[in-house]
């Protein structure tokens, strides 16, 4: 058996076709040719000989059957099949892992540049606070010695009306002492009607000047906790803001989905509510129950945002929605039935649709809504461009289907929602 370790490849070829044996047979002088080349080099030649040594046969010889190198080119073909399967496996084990290197160094690249943006952000956000600290800190320098300033103000004061009171009373002593060294009795009792009275001074039981510092401090870091409470969370959402708005999207609107009561600008930016429901052809794509539009741009992975104009309006929808939403019916417009939606009615009550639908509380009417999701986390949030703030954030979704941007101007309410929302370009916070 341990024979076949010695074997070369050049033997298990036939030397008619050069490739490895497919019925091996073996001819009287002992070479080896396949079945089927040896029989048509008979059947083309004028005798029969062997093609290897020139042995010629006078009648055309029986073949035999080789069955030893028939079992060894079985084997040698099996071991050439597991080899080719292995190489081919080794081949596909060094792709996937060429694969994971580059998908390792685009991680690489992607986390230094993150780490580069991230430092940026907390230097500035650190500058700021600094700022802050610094300025309250000259604040209360400046309040203190405001209040020194008034204390020695006070006290000066007092000093001076005290000795000037205490001159007068001088003054007085020394007539009195001059008096009473007189030795003229007459002149004494003659003299002492003219003198000068008492001089009217002030009680000063009472009087004082309040030089307490206690509980400056103690205010001054209140009202800077305060600040920078504010400050960062200012900040903070300034950060986040400009972190989502470097996954801005074109979105342009989807004519073919549009609600027959909307108009819709030319280049697929701008969409308005009309009174008059226009012949659209009828579509399965086409939203003909609630007025809203899709964008054009599906997206199944990754993230994605973009921003719409909504000053001046009374009413909107804005979110996403799955593909295979119902187009043609009363489905609430929540999650259970594949809408993210934040919504605006009667001009100052904001919503989000969750299921039961939840109220918002906004410290000012945002101008633009920012839309952003993360398709892998599950993640749909709504900002306020123009403030830098959260307005609401859908978590825990799970997405299964490709997504469409969703708007809705609602109808115009006798001209008092006729403005149109905007898509706009995404001009990053600085």
């Amino acid at each position: 058996p341990n024979s076949t370790i010695y074997l070369s490849e050049d033997q298990f070829l036939c030397s008619i076709c050069l490739e490895v044996f497919t019925d091996p047979v073996t001819i009287p002088c002992g070479h080896n040719f396949c079945k089927n080349c040896i029989t048509e080099n008979w059947n083309i030649s004028v005798c029969c000989q062997c093609p290897l040594c020139v042995k010629v046969f006078h009648s055309r010889p029986e073949l035999n059957v080789n069955t030893f190198l028939s079992e060894m080119v079985d084997k040698f073909k099996q071991s050439k099949a597991e080899v080719e399967a292995r190489e081919g496996k080794i081949h596909q084990m060094i792709r996937e892992r060429q694969k994971k290197i580059n998908n390792f160094r685009e991680l690489l690249t992607c986390s230094k540049e993150a780490a580069e943006r991230e430092k940026t952000a907390s230097e500035q956000i650190f500058d700021s606070l600094i700022k802050c600290i610094e300025e309250s800190r000259n604040q209360l320098d400046d309040v203190i010695e405001g209040m020194q300033k008034t204390t020695e103000s006070q006290a000066q004061g007092f000093i001076k009306e005290l000795e000037e009171e205490v001159s007068e009373l001088r003054m007085n002593i020394s007539e009195l002492e001059q008096l009473s060294h007189t030795r003229d009795h007459l002149q004494f009792l003659q003299s002492l009607p003219s003198l000068n009275p008492v001089p009217p001074t002030k009680d000063w039981t009472e009087v004082t000047v309040h030089s307490s510092y206690e509980g400056t401090v103690k205010k001054a870091v209140a009202q800077l906790e305060q600040r920078l409470s504010k400050e960062m969370k200012k900040l903070c959402d300034d950060v986040e803001l400009k972190r989502v708005q470097q996954y801005a999207v074109d979105v342009t609107l989807d004519p073919d989905t549009a609600h027959p009561n909307l108009v819709l600008s030319d280049n697929g930016k701008q969409v308005t509510s009309c009174n008059k429901r226009q012949n659209f052809p009828e579509t399965p794509k086409r939203c003909t129950y609630y007025t809203n539009v899709l964008g054009k741009q599906g997206f199944s992975s990754g993230r994605f945002y973009y921003e719409v104009q909504v000053n001046e309006k009374t009413q909107w929808d804005l979110g996403v929605a799955k593909e295979s939403i119902n187009r043609k019916e009363k489905k609430p417009l929540c999650p259970r039935n594949g809408y993210w939606t934040i919504r605006l009615r009667n001009g100052n009550q904001y919503k989000a649709l969750v299921g039961p639908s939840i109220c918002l509380s906004l410290k000012a009417e945002p101008q633009k809504v920012g839309v952003f999701v993360d398709y892998e986390e599950g993640l749909v949030s709504f900002y306020d461009v123009g403030a830098a703030a959260l307005i609401y954030s859908f978590t825990g979704c799970n997405f299964t289907e490709k997504l469409y941007p969703l708007f809705s101007p609602c109808f115009d309410e006798g001209g008092a929602n006729s403005t149109p929302l905007i898509i706009s370009s995404v001009l990053p916070k600085h």
